[in-house]
């Protein structure tokens, strides 16, 4: 059993495992697309990160599209990492949560999955409109490009990263 001694040690393994299901078992090679997936999922899964981003399940696709809306209202800065926490826990839920996720019905029938992974990928476009904060942010304009559009992708790699977490327990 995997027994970390520091939080590096954390990171590495969440980093070993995402490079591993996402390179072997789904095929996606992209070093910075893949080390940013790791990334936010050591974020998610670390317990001081509750306090700082947005970890609760959507009661449904209109409170993510509400946040959408707002995220819109802010300063392009402010507005860009709204986008990029909504494209992240969307993301987060969608891959490593699911059922959480599909256990919700929008009141019209429609699974809430579908419609949260919409609003991610929509999330990830919007953020990569804007113009960075700083003048070498055009790699991150490119990164959440590259989120919306292997958004589904990224979703089927976490779900990898789930599955070999649970063999490697």
């Amino acid at each position: 059993m995997f027994a970390a001694r520091d939080p590096a040690d954390i990171d590495r393994f969440f980093h070993g495992l995402t490079e591993y299901a996402f390179h072997t078992r789904v095929g996606i090679v992209d070093p910075p697309l893949v080390d940013y997936v790791a990334l936010l999922l050591v974020r998610f899964l670390r317990a001081e990160a509750e306090s700082r981003l947005r970890l609760v399940v959507p009661d449904d696709a209109a409170e993510v599209a509400a946040l959408l809306l707002a995220a819109g209202e802010h300063e392009p800065a402010a507005a860009r990492e709204e986008y990029r926490q909504i494209g992240d826990a969307t993301l987060f839920w969608s891959g490593i949560y699911p059922e959480a996720l599909a256990r919700r019905h929008s009141a019209a029938g429609r699974d809430v999955l579908i419609d949260v992974r919409e609003a991610g990928k929509r999330a990830y476009l919007l953020a990569s409109t804007l113009e960075p904060p700083e003048p070498t942010g055009d790699a991150d304009r490119w990164l959440f490009a590259q989120l919306a559009a292997e958004y589904d992708l990224c979703v089927a790699g976490l779900a990898e990263v789930r599955r070999v977490w649970g063999d490697a327990a």
